[in-house]
């Protein structure tokens, strides 16, 4: 694994046991991690997860974040509200790949009951160090932003 040592990670009720073991798995592999929550697997709101991430994400240069959930569209559909995320719903580490190759994504939103946990550090290991290949692609992320 390779780009930012800084990673912003979240997780629901549903994602809360996989944050847990991604985060020591980042941390295995010399990334830096802060831990937005949730904090146990008591039923939460995933927003109030999924934003602080979003916005650390966004203010912090050269970040990363991780947001976890059921199906991971909560989180992907939250954090893609914030101007400078690019929050990419991934299932496997080829999707987690292209989302990094073509959309420069920012944010790996992962699913948590569709993967298992091995398939969810593939899915990490791959996002984290694959990087935007630009070129041809530059112009269409340079598209996403609405205003």
């Amino acid at each position: 694994m390779e780009t930012s040592k800084n990673i912003a990670i979240g997780a629901d009720h549903a994602g809360f046991e996989y944050k847990e073991i991604l985060k020591n798995f980042i941390h295995e592999n010399g990334y830096i991690s802060k831990d937005f929550g949730t904090h146990d697997s008591s039923s939460v709101d995933y927003p109030d997860f999924a934003h602080p991430v979003a916005e650390a994400v966004e203010t912090t240069p050269n970040s990363f974040g991780i947001l976890i959930c059921g199906s991971a569209n909560g989180v992907a559909i939250t954090a893609n509200k914030h101007q400078g995320v690019r929050a990419a719903l991934c299932w496997n580490k080829e999707v987690a790949a292209l989302a990094r190759q073509h959309n420069n994504a920012n944010i790996v939103c992962i699913p948590a009951r569709f993967v298992t946990i091995e398939e969810a550090k593939e899915i990490v290991k791959t996002f984290l160090s694959t990087s935007f290949e630009g070129g041809r692609h530059e112009g269409r992320v340079n598209k996403i932003a609405s205003c």
